[in-house]
């Protein structure tokens, strides 16, 4: 029986749920019960693997080996399940309370079926946007991800914890509380861009040593997608390391009844750091999803006009 695309528990983490497209678990994620609008998660292009990629995929090969080898010594000669085997090899990968109703698919890998040849392109299918991937960005294939997301290939070791950095990391996400004008949500939105990206994060550990103080660089209306939005910008200070930037930008979506998007910039200051510009450039470049032009900042769509 195939299971519907939906939103179901997370096999490898019950406290939170993923989206199931119908053939594969995706890496979209929502609180359990969430408001996030039914419908597609972000569709990814084939990303340049990191080191990042290459160690969780490095894992998930190790882990598929000890799966197989598990099925064929639990297999009896006659070709029977032996008894408390798995009936699939999805089974063996969470318990039936876990798995969607009816499924006997494999759980906790998202979907990796994109074709070799297709454009470098970030692609959010629930907002209806698109972006072009800039040379040295990727769109990870292993991780959790609160939105649809694509990162710099290169990263390095955060100056608090141990772990890895981004150097930069752009996301898009449908603002489901949001209120007001797109001025007003930015304005709200980009406080929280600035601790998604340089605060605790959700195991509450502080990467950069926590938020310490900001400065606004920019604010202004922008038009992206075609839709007058708007967009703050931050210089941010951290408790460790040499902070960096944040962007919010907040533009009605081109696809269903136009609720709010934030799409969220954040650019580790330092060496390795990508150019501010591109935080333009990649603005410029959000379009709708089978459009060749976008609109945005710097277009002739004069702010004001949707579009």
């Amino acid at each position: 029986m195939t299971t519907p695309p939906g939103w179901y528990p997370d096999p490898a983490a019950p406290t939170v749920e993923r989206w199931w497209d119908g053939t594969a678990w995706t890496a979209h994620t929502r609180p359990p019960g969430g408001t996030h609008p039914a419908g597609p998660p972000a569709a990814v292009v084939p990303p340049r693997r990191g080191r990042r990629a290459a160690l969780a995929a490095s894992a998930a090969v190790a882990a598929a080996a000890v799966a197989v080898t598990a099925f064929l010594v639990l297999r009896p000669a006659d070709g029977e399940p032996a008894a408390g085997a798995p009936a699939s090899p999805g089974a063996a990968s969470a318990s039936p309370a876990q798995q969607p109703p009816g499924s006997d698919a494999p759980t906790g890998k998202p979907s990796d079926a994109v074709p070799a040849d297709a454009p470098a392109e970030f692609v959010d299918q629930l907002n209806g946007i698109s972006m072009p991937l800039p040379d040295g960005w990727e769109v990870p294939e292993y991780g959790v991800f609160q939105a649809a997301a694509m990162t710099t290939v290169a990263d390095f070791r955060c100056p608090e914890g141990g772990r890895y950095c981004d150097y930069g990391k752009v996301s898009s996400r449908t603002l489901t509380s949001g209120r007001g004008t797109p001025e007003q949500m930015a304005k709200d939105d980009i406080a929280e861009a600035a601790e998604e990206a340089f605060g605790k994060d959700s195991l509450g550990v502080a990467p950069y040593g926590g938020v310490t103080s900001h400065k606004v660089l920019d604010q202004r209306r922008a038009v992206a997608a075609g839709r007058t939005g708007y967009l703050v910008r931050w210089q941010v200070t951290t408790g460790k390391g040499q902070g960096g930037y944040v962007q919010s930008l907040v533009f009605p979506s081109p696809a269903g009844d136009g609720a709010p998007v934030t799409v969220r910039f954040a650019f580790a200051a330092g060496e390795g750091m990508p150019e501010l510009s591109l935080m333009d450039e990649i603005t410029r470049s959000i379009r709708p999803i089978g459009s060749a032009t976008g609109g945005g900042v710097g277009s002739s769509i004069a702010p004001g006009q949707d579009g």
